[in-house]
């Protein structure tokens, strides 16, 4: 059985190294996407700080569609260049939104959420979609977070074995 353990350290390098091991082992031997995904997300949201949303979006034709998560229901579908998830798919770079209200075109799934970070998965010069973490709290992630979830998905993709035809079709008839 695996348990989380609540994250507070004195230095954000800290917190993302006991979050790097704590991935490493959860994700030790399982490469499903559907359960890494599932896990990971729990893990985020259950161990970092002042988080109201942890998931992932999945690119499949030219949009993102929500997959497993944390929080309040989501957002289904986000075409590319739209809110802070398309913005980061489309440009294949994490976006750290300090106040989602000044972001244009900001998707607001839960109107809760004042800061955001979205991380894209990519592998092979693939994208494969993105991580998105949402906050209550105004400038919540910074270039630590970013570097700390940046390895965090480093981690995620080397354990997950991506399915074939995941961008190739509209309906996810993979899951089933």
């Amino acid at each position: 059985m695996f348990e989380t353990h609540i994250i507070e350290y004195s230095a954000k390098s800290e917190m993302y190294a006991a979050l790097h091991a704590q991935i490493h082992h959860l994700l030790d031997g399982e490469t499903d996407l559907i359960a890494n995904a599932a896990n990971a997300s729990s893990l985020l949201f259950h161990t970092l700080p002042a988080l109201n949303w942890a998931g992932f979006y999945f690119y499949k034709g030219n949009e993102l569609i929500v997959g497993p998560f944390q929080g309040k229901p989501a957002c289904v579908h986000i075409a590319m260049g739209k809110g802070v998830c398309g913005t980061a798919a489309q440009q294949r770079k994490t976006v750290v939104v300090k106040d989602v209200h000044t972001f244009p075109g900001h998707i607001a799934c839960d109107s809760a959420s004042n800061s955001e970070i979205v991380v894209p998965l990519i592998s092979g010069g693939q994208l494969f979609g993105v991580l998105d973490l949402d906050s209550p709290q105004m400038a919540r992630f910074d270039e630590a977070d970013q570097a700390g979830l940046e390895e965090f998905v480093d981690i995620f993709m080397k354990h997950t074995t991506w399915p074939k035809n995941l961008w190739l079709s509209s309906k996810i008839d993979f899951l089933f």
